[in-house]
């Protein structure tokens, strides 16, 4: 079975679906391949107008990343070289010259927080649950996700989101501004399409203009501090402290 699906409707839509449902939709090295390959097509594509991320099923939107996959991966070196890879795909999604969805369809924690917070809208599932979680294992956003974030969110409720490490309701997330749209889960899709409808009716060099005079904010300086952020995830990975929760909750799950 494929790990990832990639369909176009006849709207100028392109659907990437994690389809990793047995791992709750979390992202290994060959759906890293498949996001880097479909980022590249849908900016090089006139006809695609809007980019839609979401995760097979109706559970998960993604749990970040594979554990099991990145288990190996013990010192500051080889943690980084994966992380990196992750900042680089986050920041062309964030810089992406078409409108981009993160459809979040239930879990959707650690650096799945970090691949929602790179899209230009968040519409969840009434079921939904986002957290912040990787304090939990002894790290912190290692795909650049706390530099978006508190582009995103007022500074004192981005710091708590990121802190706290705390799982919150798609309600929660509305309210602090994290959601932008709630809608019924059992009409995810019908409701991302009439809300894109809109937007992808226009022609593609209005959306990327307007996604021009937003990228303006997002240059070298803003990526260097998402890769310095990387970095100090990549230094707490190779800690004693991070190995040990990793392999509790291997042992766990």
């Amino acid at each position: 079975m494929e790990k990832y699906t990639v369909n176009r409707d006849e709207n100028g839509i392109v659907w990437f679906t994690i389809n990793r449902q047995e791992k709750r939709n979390a992202i290994d090295y060959d759906v890293i391949e498949g996001f880097q390959q479909t980022i590249f097509e849908v900016e090089a594509n006139q006809g695609d107008k809007a980019l839609v991320i979401t995760g097979s099923g109706d559970r998960a939107f993604c749990a970040g990343g594979d554990l099991s996959a990145f288990q190996n991966l013990r010192t500051k070196q080889q943690a980084y070289e994966m992380l990196s890879k992750m900042g680089e795909i986050l920041y062309s999604i964030h810089t992406l010259s078409k409108p981009t969805v993160a459809l979040i369809n239930g879990i959707c924690i650690g650096g799945g927080c970090e691949l929602a917070t790179a899209c230009d809208f968040r519409i969840a599932s009434q079921v939904s649950k986002i957290g912040f979680v990787q304090g939990t294992l002894g790290i912190t956003t290692g795909w650049g996700g706390a530099t978006m974030l508190l582009e995103k969110l007022p500074y004192a409720k981005a710091m708590e989101f990121l802190m706290t490490a705390t799982v919150i309701s798609a309600q929660q997330g509305l309210e602090v501004g994290f959601v932008h749209k709630i809608v019924d889960s059992n009409r995810l899709q019908e409701e991302c399409l009439s809300f894109l409808i809109p937007i992808v009716s226009k022609e593609t060099n209005v959306l990327r203009a307007y996604k021009m005079v937003a990228n303006q904010k997002w240059g070298i300086p803003f990526k260097e501090k998402m890769f310095a952020e990387i970095e100090q995830c990549a230094i707490l990975w190779e800690t004693d402290e991070h190995h040990q929760a990793v392999d509790r909750f291997l042992k766990k799950s």
